[in-house]
């Protein structure tokens, strides 16, 4: 007997698939349930079908587990095996005696069927059976729906349109969860707190907030994640992917939020504003921390207070010592992503920031706005004590613990003690005889990278520092200074003993031996002691085999240096 069928869908599997409509049904030879004899078996009428079948869909009269009547049904069961070979999954016919209407069970979970056809899909869930196959990628499905739906990813076709917005979208049940966004309609709610969501999605990964619940780790570093969609994104820390790029300037991204809130720079947008005083900003980061300022408002503690969270996340690590950032080319490890992507510029020779004014360029924004100073002349940070003015947080600190005399870091070799870790660190290198810097040109190790930076300008011929007066190019920042000297008539160095001023404090120091009587160089033949390095090496040329012409001009020099020495 021919009876029309629907291909069905089993809602337990996939609740996005649509069921079929009547001009779409086609029709197949009913197989015999069970291939046995069941007495008073009732043929039910097509549109009757399909009627009580929506109705069993629904939780009606057959429902998967209990019916709606009060009496409950007189049930015939025959068990039967299945025809598939390669899946002999037992299932089971009830009759119900008092309806005459039959239904299937499924023996693995016991829901029920009221075709073979919606069964044998349904079995496929415990078989782990695919047989629809794309021909695209390979990927394969239990159903010829499913592939249909998934061939669109394909293909690019999306048939389901949102008349609110006009949005398109690949599968219906993807359509329907975004018209919740215009209905407002958030039918699915927490019971711990309450919170409601659109979809059932939504609602299952909150639900992992309350029960601490991290299934998806990563392979790489083991970190656990309650979504998946956020392991995919923490992957790309690993791999360097950088998906989404800017199409104004081409700069790249991990993720789209990134992009998004990358852009407006671009277009000035600012599309989060304060409620209390109007002012607009482009990122929800901004706001709050404005809100918080106008609020006073500095709600995560410990002992010290932020008004951020990830301040007080960022904070917390220097009590912890965890730095969970490790550079790729040295594995020097860092407590923010900030600092370490910043210290990679240091090997890669990145310099983004370029100062619009000279065309120098630099690794972070900071050291930029620092270096601005120097061309606009602006100080802003002014000694409470004395209302000195300085261009760099870190002049007015040291300019600070000079006035107080305070220099809390003490070296437990020598007891030597400095204003800022900084210096101590750098001060130790002397006891350890550590160079961690080398020159990439000779080799050369240095104690710190200021030195290496300018030794560097020798092989580069670099000379960065300019006198403005008459155009002179000096290597590093000091030597221009001292050579300014020669032009301003400058002596900022004293002597105590006698009061006379000189322009380098190498000279002071060569002048206080006049006072002390200090011969620090000695003749290692003869013994004898001499104030200046350059009175020991012409004295040294009168232990060497050296012509008597020279012998002549050096005792010459001899004798005016010794008169000289006397007239001091």
């Amino acid at each position: 007997m021919l009876t029309p069928t629907c291909e069905e869908t089993d809602h337990s599997e996939d609740e996005t698939l649509n069921l079929c409509t009547d001009e779409t049904q086609m029709v197949v030879q009913e197989t015999p349930l069970g291939y046995i004899s069941v007495e008073s078996a009732a043929v039910p009428e097509p549109n009757k079908d399909h009627e009580d079948e929506s109705q069993d869909q629904k939780g009606g009269k057959h429902g998967d587990s209990e019916s709606t009547d009060n009496a409950e049904p007189k049930l015939k069961t025959v068990h039967h095996k299945s025809s598939n070979e390669n899946n002999p999954t037992m299932s089971t016919i009830h009759s119900d005696t008092s309806t005459g209407q039959e239904f299937l069970q499924c023996d693995t979970c016991g829901k029920h069927f009221k075709y073979r056809s919606t069964l044998e899909r349904h079995l496929r869930i415990h078989t782990g059976e695919k047989p629809y196959l794309c021909n695209t990628c390979g990927k394969r499905f239990s159903r010829s729906s499913t592939l249909n739906t998934h061939m669109r990813t394909h293909t690019g076709e999306r048939p389901y349109s949102c008349i609110t917005c006009g949005k398109i979208y690949s599968q219906m049940s993807t359509l329907n969860a975004h018209i919740k966004i215009h209905s407002g309609e958030k039918p699915y709610s927490c019971i711990t707190c309450g919170k409601a969501f659109s979809r059932t999605s939504r609602l299952s990964s909150h639900l992992r907030i309350h029960t601490g619940e991290k299934p998806y780790s990563c392979k790489i570093c083991g970190k656990k994640f309650n979504q998946k969609s956020i392991l995919n994104t923490h992957i790309r820390i690993h791999t360097g992917e950088k998906p989404y790029s800017c199409n104004t300037c081409g700069k790249r991204f991990s993720w789209t939020k990134l992009l998004k809130a990358h852009s407006r720079v671009h277009t000035g947008e600012k599309p989060y504003s304060c409620k209390t005083c109007g002012k607009r900003f482009s990122w929800t980061s901004q706001l709050k921390i404005h809100n918080n300022t106008q609020t006073g408002k500095a709600p995560f503690q410990c002992g010290k207070a932020f008004k951020c969270r990830s301040g007080l996340y960022s904070h917390l690590r220097i009590h912890t010592g965890e730095k969970p950032h490790a550079c790729r080319y040295c594995g020097k490890r860092f407590a923010k992503t900030s600092t370490l992507q910043t210290h990679i510029r240091i090997h890669t020779g990145e310099k983004p920031f370029p100062c619009k004014t000279c065309g120098k360029d630099f690794r972070c924004n900071s050291h930029l706005k620092s270096h601005m100073r120097t061309h606009t002349g602006e100080k802003p940070f002014s000694c409470k004590t004395c209302g000195k003015d300085y261009g760099r947080n870190n002049a007015l600190l040291i300019h600070n613990n000079t006035q107080t005399g305070k220099a809390p870091f003490r070296c437990n070799t020598c007891g030597k003690a400095f204003k800022f870790r900084s210096g101590l660190y750098s001060h130790l290198r002397t006891h350890t005889g550590e160079k961690p810097h080398a020159c990439k040109y000779c080799g050369k190790g240095f104690s710190k990278t200021s030195t290496l930076q300018t030794h560097i300008r020798i092989h580069t011929g670099e000379k960065s520092f300019s006198c403005k007066t008459c155009g002179k190019d000096f290597r590093c920042r000091s030597s221009l200074t001292v050579h300014m000297r020669t032009h301003t008539g400058e002596k900022p160095f004293s002597c105590k003993t006698c009061g006379k001023d000189f322009q380098y404090s190498s000279s002071l120091m060569v002048h206080m031996r006049t006072h002390t009587g200090e011969k620090p160089f000695s003749c290692k033949t003869c013994g004898k002691d001499f104030q200046y390095s350059s009175s020991l090496t012409v004295h040294m040329r009168t232990h060497t085999d050296v012509h008597v012409f020279f012998l002549v001009i050096k005792h010459s020099w001899c004798v005016r240096h010794k008169k000289y020495g006397e007239n001091m």
